[in-house]
């Protein structure tokens, strides 16, 4: 019997890729690369074909049929196309309640629709672009500024494997941002030149006030960085300097 294979495919779903490490995945599998957005409490809620990935690598797809998405403002409003808002979601597969939590579940679920408070927006073709975490935005000066469009930055510096950006305090601005970086081994570079790498390719205002060097980044069990311990070690010392 000849033995014979069938075209495959590779799925993803984590927290938002900068561009680059999609265009690599499409590189090394070819047009067979699917993303789709989801969470345990909502099933799936987003696809994007390969076809699609390959012209909108920052986006996470299009509702799949009998999802409903909603992107509101800080007042439960729906936010037009082009601007970020909460993303909430109504699907068959959209649990019912958390197990003896029921602050987390009315914090989380109204009227059938449930946030993970990702903040997003919506294109014209109604494709689904993930912003960042709501609870990762930075408020410096009054202006809400999502880190992960300045990660997707620096991770396209050669010498940077690993980023996060967060807010620290600031006295004037309330927060600042700041880039937590780790370099590929044996790579060299400055905090200036970090910055102005970043300058060059965004707002004035997105560019890091500070840039701090690691070795290794807090992770979970899975592997998933844990920004919210590093903002917490930068407060606490925060504290402890006032």
């Amino acid at each position: 019997m000849r033995r014979t294979t069938s075209p495959a495919c590779a799925a993803s779903s984590s927290p938002p890729h900068p561009s680059p490490a999609t265009s690599r995945a499409v590189d090394f599998f070819g047009p067979h690369v699917f993303e789709f957005y989801g969470a345990t409490e909502t099933g799936l809620v987003t696809l994007i074909t390969p076809e699609d990935l390959l012209r909108k690598p920052d986006s996470c797809g299009r509702a799949l049929a009998s999802v409903e998405i909603r992107l509101l403002d800080d007042d439960g409003n729906e936010v037009p196309d082009g601007q970020p808002g909460e993303l909430w979601t109504r699907s068959p597969g959209v649990f019912t309640a958390y197990h003896n939590k029921p602050e987390a579940t009315a914090r989380n679920l109204r009227d059938g629709f449930f946030t993970v408070g990702d903040v997003a927006w919506r294109d014209q073709e109604g494709f689904i672009h993930i912003c960042d975490r709501k609870v990762d935005m930075v408020i410096s000066g009054g202006v809400n500024i999502y880190p992960a469009e300045i990660e997707a930055v620096l991770h396209a510096h050669p010498a940077i494997e690993d980023c996060a950006v967060i807010g620290v305090p600031d006295s004037e601005w309330g927060e600042s941002l700041k880039a937590v970086v780790k370099l590929h081994h044996g790579a060299t570079t400055g905090a200036d030149e970090l910055i102005e790498f970043v300058g060059a390719r965004l707002a004035a205002y997105k560019r890091p006030r500070s840039v701090d060097f690691v070795d290794e980044f807090p992770r979970d069990s899975a592997g998933k960085l844990l920004k919210r311990l590093l903002r917490d070690r930068y407060w606490t010392e925060a504290g402890r300097q006032v």
